[in-house]
């Protein structure tokens, strides 16, 4: 009598044991689904980044930039040039800059001769190339001139310590012209090195030094 009324508790407390691992699962079961959806939830937030372009520094390009440099003439005879280039940031954009030069020549005649250019460059897609807005829409956005009316498309690259500008031309006859400036950081300002081609056979090439003013 007294070794049957001992089996209930036991029972009960058998029971009372396999509760206690019970919950414990549980427990494990939501901390593991907790695990999972964190980490996919950062899985994800990397992927974004990934995906995101980071333009490349323009900035330690900013400055004015001063030189001369001697322009080879048809006849055989050298034409001085004064140059002077700036680049700097858009006022309207965080990523944006703009690069304007100007040359200034002087004729046999005395007469100077001045050829200015502005263009403003905004980030693509592709970390390292910028597109180049010339002029403005019916919609007020800047956008890229149309080479098939005659005018220059322009766009821009930066690798390393080098800006290059590229100008492209396409004729009334349909042949082409790339003109390519190459603005590279050197101590006290920039190297500069122009070179063109037509329909792929270089035409021309100019090197001088730019001071930082």
């Amino acid at each position: 009598m007294l070794t049957y009324q001992a089996k209930p508790p036991q029972q009960a407390a058998t029971k009372g044991r396999h509760r206690r691992p019970a919950r414990g699962k549980t427990l494990s079961l939501a901390r593991l689904q907790w695990q999972v959806q964190t980490g996919f939830l950062t899985l994800l937030m990397i992927m974004a980044l990934a995906g995101q372009v980071i333009a490349a520094d323009v900035r330690p390009f900013f400055g004015r930039y001063q030189g001369s440099l001697e322009v080879p003439n048809p006849d055989g005879s050298k034409e001085q040039r004064d140059a002077t280039v700036r680049i700097g940031p858009l006022a309207n954009s965080d990523d944006g800059f703009y690069v304007q030069w100007t040359t200034t020549s002087l004729k046999k005649d005395g007469r100077r001769k001045t050829k200015s250019y502005n263009v403003e460059f905004q980030p693509t897609e592709r970390a390292d190339i910028f597109a180049a807005a010339m002029k403005r829409n019916v919609f007020g956005h800047t956008v890229q001139l149309d080479p098939m009316k005659g005018e220059p498309y322009v766009w821009g690259r930066i690798i390393g310590d080098t800006l290059t500008v590229f100008s492209m031309f396409i004729g009334p006859n349909g042949d082409y012209e790339m003109q390519q400036y190459d603005r590279t950081l050197a101590e006290g300002g920039l190297d500069l090195v122009y070179s063109s081609h037509r329909n792929g056979f270089p035409r021309k090439e100019l090197k001088t030094f730019l001071e930082r003013r």
